[in-house]
């Protein structure tokens, strides 16, 4: 397995761990419309990695092999954001944009904790 494929996995493993968090404060908090809104924005955020490693593949496939590299799909990506705001304008009872935006940001924040976790044993940085 690859380092990208084990960072995924890694960063995988931590999202589902927090979604099943933010589960159980919808469940039993009087914060469901936070817990809701985190949920979505994570679920969209987790999508959008999942995208991104499996183009990323695809795109160091394409340079390894000579061949023409298509972009990483920043377009698919913020649809996809888009969509979770949409979603949050029409039932905003139930969930709120912050809230999302907060959500869609979780791989990015998860990412940035696990470098420094993941960092070698007596490298400076």
């Amino acid at each position: 397995m690859n380092e990208l494929q084990q960072h995924w996995r890694r960063h995988k493993s931590y999202i589902l761990y927090l979604l099943a968090v933010y589960v159980l404060g919808w469940s039993f908090t009087p914060y469901s419309q936070a817990f809701s809104s985190l949920f979505l924005g994570t679920v969209i955020s987790l999508y959008n990695g999942w995208t991104m490693v499996r183009k990323v593949e695809r795109f160091g496939q394409a340079v390894a092999s000579g061949q023409k590299a298509r972009s990483l799909g920043m377009m698919s990506r913020m649809a996809a954001a888009a969509l979770a705001v949409f979603i949050a304008f029409r039932w905003p009872e139930q969930f709120s944009v912050g809230w999302i935006v907060l959500g869609l940001m979780t791989s990015y924040i998860v990412i940035i904790i696990d470098f420094f976790f993941q960092k070698p044993k007596g490298e400076e940085r």
